[in-house]
């Protein structure tokens, strides 16, 4: 097995099915000149403007100037520093991202920019997500963050319009990729996305942790605010952003928690950015951050951002259980139940999947509604049960195996409660935790299909495939011919005078044009 195959393997079913294979033989003579140029762009840029582990961080990773660098090389080196990366399919999921990357594994994109967006793109790519966030990683302290800010996305609760900007950016990042599309279809992509934002309710979990990360990881600097430098990925793979952002019409702010208030626009450079002190103030706005979440806080906090949410989370029980649903109704108790709990009794939209320690703890989930009451209490294994609680709901049933509950009837402080006749009923003391997504995602995508609403399509495929297409075979003749000419130091004035008219017949083609002129500076 290659490094990368080995990787794959280790990943669980769920995070697979995500990855791609790299095929680094379907690059492009001028994908390879793409990646040449940027590369030697940021390095001559970022030598004296990126944090200093930049260079050498090139180095650990396994990446190169010279050409698009091979996944299975970069698992060598990353492999060195407790860290893998997989080939995926351009935009992904945010929570199979976060899961990733808390693991330690960097998903790269395997596809590469277009010629004609070469200062920046807003589509994940090869450029961004190697050179941008392998870097970096060289130092141990930052990694460390990396994996930490990696698990408080993954906890954090994502709302169902979260779910339709996700798929609008990502059908935007498609369209702008994609040679064939035109005025038309990019303008209603830009509509989409606009429309979808405008959608939200209010700001969710989610969107306030991938608000953090984007001012740190991806757009981060780092030193004094005075005279900063770059560590941030969106910063380092960008020449664009990376010459723009050190100048005056960039407003410089120190970080702090506030960051994750600030919402950003992934189709412009950014107007102002954020300073850490040092790595270790990254930890800092990370805790004082996770601290506000409902996966730190749960009880009625956590409970109301899971009800306005409106997707799957999982709630976790005093007892270490976790029960996974999606929450439709809070019933509140005429007194507090236990300290930041004033629910009585919650009600969960099956499908319901039991767990402890994110294994489920049956064969396959529950397709009908649970109920979990709050109190201290407790149902039999079997047989007929009454329950009163603290909390003044009482609640009377028949028990079977496995926690389900016949001929349910309940009331709360004296009031009859519409309940379902058959339901899932879990008891607990307490709620210490509520967080995003199911418990035991690999259980519940086998049986779902998908780790959340997001659809997969094939729209980068399709994209990718229209680009090499649109390179005609004599352009990519000469790009092929000027890169052998490099690497065997066998440049020759004549020819080199005859690629630059032949590449007259393209216009558009500039980067060719480039290659040409470094060239006959060698001479």
């Amino acid at each position: 097995m290659t490094p990368t195959e080995r990787t794959i393997a280790r990943l669980p079913a769920h995070l697979r099915r995500y990855v791609v294979s790299q095929d680094y033989a379907a690059y492009t003579s001028r994908d390879q000149a793409v990646w040449r140029n940027i590369l030697g762009s940021l390095r001559g840029h970022l030598a004296d403007k990126a944090h200093p582990v930049y260079l050498e961080g090139l180095e650990a990773t396994g990446i190169g100037s010279e050409c698009i660098p091979s996944l299975d090389e970069m698992n060598e080196k990353l492999a060195r520093l407790g860290w893998a990366c997989v080939g995926v399919r351009g935009f992904i999921p945010p929570a199979v991202f976060t899961e990733l990357q808390a693991m330690g594994v960097l998903a790269i994109a395997a596809d590469i920019r277009t010629h004609e967006h070469i200062e920046y793109t807003p589509a994940p790519d090869i450029v961004h997500e190697s050179a941008g966030h392998a870097p970096i990683i060289a130092n141990r302290r930052y990694a460390e963050y990396l994996k930490a800010c990696g698990l408080v996305g993954f906890k954090a609760i994502a709302s169902v319009e979260d779910q339709a900007v996700f798929e609008a950016i990502r059908n935007l990042s498609v369209v702008k990729e994609d040679p064939d599309a035109s005025e038309e279809e990019a303008a209603h992509a830009q509509a989409r996305l606009e429309a979808a934002s405008a959608s939200r309710r209010y700001v969710s979990e989610s969107t306030r942790a991938s608000r953090l990360y984007w001012w740190t990881a991806e757009y981060g600097l780092i030193g004094s605010v005075a005279s900063p430098r770059i560590y941030g990925a969106g910063l380092l793979s960008s020449i664009g952003e990376a010459q723009h952002c050190l100048t005056p019409a960039v407003r410089k702010l120190p970080l702090s928690v506030a960051c994750a208030d600030m919402d950003y626009d992934i189709t412009r450079m950014q107007p102002q950015l954020f300073v850490a002190r040092d790595f270790e103030h990254l930890f800092e706005v990370l805790a004082e951050f996770e601290s506000t979440l409902s996966w730190k806080r749960g009880g009625d906090f956590g409970l109301t951002e899971a009800l306005r949410a409106r997707t799957v989370n999982h709630l976790v029980l005093a007892d270490g259980r976790e029960v996974t649903g999606r929450v439709l109704e809070m019933l509140a108790a005429p007194r507090e139940v236990a300290p930041g709990l004033g629910t009585a009794l919650v009600c969960l939209e099956g499908p319901i999947m039991a767990s402890r320690g994110g294994r489920s703890l049956d064969d396959k989930p529950w397709s009908g509604p649970a109920l979990v009451a709050f109190g201290a209490g407790a149902l039999p294994e079997r047989g007929p049960f009454k329950l009163s609680l603290e909390s003044g709901l009482e609640l009377e049933g028949f028990a079977t195996d496995g926690g389900q509950v016949l001929a349910l009837r309940g009331r709360l402080a004296g009031r009859e409660l519409a309940l379902p006749a058959v339901a899932k009923l879990f008891v607990s003391t307490h709620l210490p935790s509520v967080a995003g997504g199911p418990a035991d995602p690999a259980t519940w995508d086998r049986w779902y299909g998908e780790l959340s609403a997001f659809s997969e399509g094939d729209g980068e495929e399709k994209a990718r495939a229209r680009k090499a297409l649109a390179l005609h075979p004599a352009l990519a003749a000469l790009y092929r011919e000027v890169r052998k000419m490099r690497e065997t130091h066998s440049v020759k004035p004549e020819r080199l005078s005859q690629i630059a008219a032949a590449a007259t017949d393209f216009p558009d083609d500039w980067l060719l044009r480039a290659e040409v002129e470094e060239l006959r500076r060698r001479v």
